[in-house]
């Protein structure tokens, strides 16, 4: 089964060309400032450069000796690298100026190591193929400074409800700002139309931005692609897209139709992120004892031991704002 659409290996192949591109662009501006500025290093890499024009030359005119001649220019070269790096650790502090800044230094920005996809080209696939999916579940990412804490009340039955969902939004972008596909995983708990959503897609932009793989989107439609892919009635793998993106954000569990199929998806979701150590945000509108009482003991026991809780207070957020 192809896990990858075209369009997603076509964005990854024009992502690695451009990060080889402007490696190579920055390699050649260096260069020409380093060359411009020192003259005795401007020699070395003139030599340097050189040295397969000389190899070949050493190699065509051949002789009894060609082999003991290309042993003597090769200990040259590495001698006139060598210096080169300790000019440059003495003129500028960093030996390794002149070295082409690939991003990827296992394949130099080209994708492939041996004739197997590099690790670096995998990640590029995810990252996109999220994209995608983010974007087929139709949910709209927002930025923090859209969540208006002011249509919160300051007295009522949940008591200062602005205070404290201004310290739920700091927590969120604290969360979303310091994010490593280490911070932990979060459950965001209360009544529906209280921000869970707002606040989930707050964090999906900003972790997205700083290039980490983020899926963001509702439970119920990834598990029906899920159970189609299963039997074959769509070709494409969600599934492992869910359980290894950097940032996993499900929404609004609790409202998929439940069967033993979608209890154990559920399952291999939330367990196999936690065994790997990825972050995971889960929203519901359900309570604790209703948690309980809808999954088995082994989904309750991740979610209640692994997860951090926030808590959403106040009234329907939906209805305030009409009057603003």
């Amino acid at each position: 089964m192809n896990r990858y659409s075209r369009n997603v290996y076509e964005r990854a192949e024009i992502e690695i060309d451009r990060r080889r591109l402007e490696a190579e662009s920055e390699h050649e501006r260096r260069e020409k400032e380093i060359c411009d500025k020192y003259p005795e290093i401007a020699k070395q890499v003139t030599f340097l450069k050189s040295a397969s024009s000389q190899v070949f030359g050493i190699l065509k005119d051949g002789g009894d000796n060609y082999v003991q001649k290309i042993r003597e220019f090769s200990e040259k070269n590495l001698k006139a690298q060598e210096e080169t790096k300790d000019l440059l650790e003495a003129l500028i502090g960093d030996r390794d100026y002149l070295e082409i800044p690939y991003t990827c230094p296992h394949c130099k920005d080209r994708g492939v190591v041996e004739g197997k996809r590099c690790v670096c080209f995998d990640e590029l696939l995810r990252k996109y193929a999220a994209v995608d999916l983010t974007l087929e579940s139709g949910m709209k990412l927002h930025d923090f400074s859209e969540f208006r804490t002011d249509v919160y009340p300051v007295s009522g039955q949940y008591g200062n409800v602005r205070e404290y969902m201004k310290t739920v939004l700091e927590s969120c972008r604290r969360f979303a700002e310091n994010f490593t596909p280490e911070s932990g995983s979060l459950i965001f708990l209360g009544r529906t139309g209280l921000g869970k959503t707002f606040l989930s897609s707050c964090i999906a932009k900003t972790v997205s931005e700083q290039g980490f793989s983020v899926v963001f989107g509702p439970v119920s439609s990834y598990l029906r692609k899920i159970e189609n892919e299963h039997f074959g009635r769509a070709d494409s793998d969600t599934l492992s897209l869910l359980t290894n993106c950097d940032l996993l954000l499900l929404d609004d569990l609790g409202s998929e139709f439940k069967t033993s199929f979608t209890e154990s998806v559920i399952y291999e979701i939330i367990n196999s992120r936690i065994n790997s150590g990825r972050s995971t945000v889960i929203s519901t509108n359900l309570t604790n004892d209703l948690i309980d009482k809808t999954y088995n003991e082994r989904i309750v026991s991740r979610l209640t031991g692994c997860y951090m809780p926030v808590m959403f207070r106040g009234e329907d957020i939906r209805h305030l704002t009409r009057n603003f």
